[in-house]
């Protein structure tokens, strides 16, 4: 089963080159550490050698993961979206009902989510709990501490 994941053409760039950095860069300078760690002599008892064999093995299980990531990614077209709900890539201006403030956020991949930036995850409860939700509708959101309560004011592309 593929999972297939939708970003932003930014979102998608930003992993291709941290794979090729991995690919090009860190696969190359780990194979040297284990070349000059192996010239060393006897490696049942090189703990150079062992350190960067598993540091070979981490890299490489990362480079595997964001390679099946890569191969699964969509760019989503901004210009496709539809306004009449919230979808990955809206971005909602939100009202919370209980402390009756108003915020906005931007529905990305989970790789691209930064609070900071007003960018929250798809996958997060927040997230889940905006997608599909339309102008005037209220989100009820699942939080540590009960139950939050947003509505929907705008949905912007």
């Amino acid at each position: 089963m593929s999972d297939i994941r939708y970003y932003t053409e930014e979102g998608l760039k930003k992993l291709k080159e941290e794979l090729h950095e991995m690919k090009t860069v860190q696969r190359p300078a780990i194979s040297k550490q284990i070349a000059e760690a192996r010239d060393k002599g006897d490696l049942s008892e090189n703990a150079e050698y062992d350190a960067a064999k598993e540091a070979q093995g981490l890299l490489e299980m990362r480079i595997a993961k964001l390679d099946a990531i890569v191969s699964n990614a969509r760019l989503v077209d901004k210009s496709q979206l539809s306004t009449d709900r919230i979808l990955i890539l809206s971005t909602a201006k939100l009202k919370n009902l209980s402390m009756n403030k108003e915020f906005t956020y931007t529905l990305v991949a989970e790789t691209e989510a930064n609070l900071r930036e007003g960018k929250i995850s798809v996958d997060s409860p927040m997230g889940k709990g905006l997608l599909g939700k339309k102008v005037g509708e209220i989100a009820e959101i699942d939080v540590p501490n009960g139950v939050m309560k947003f509505e929907v004011l705008e949905i912007i592309i």
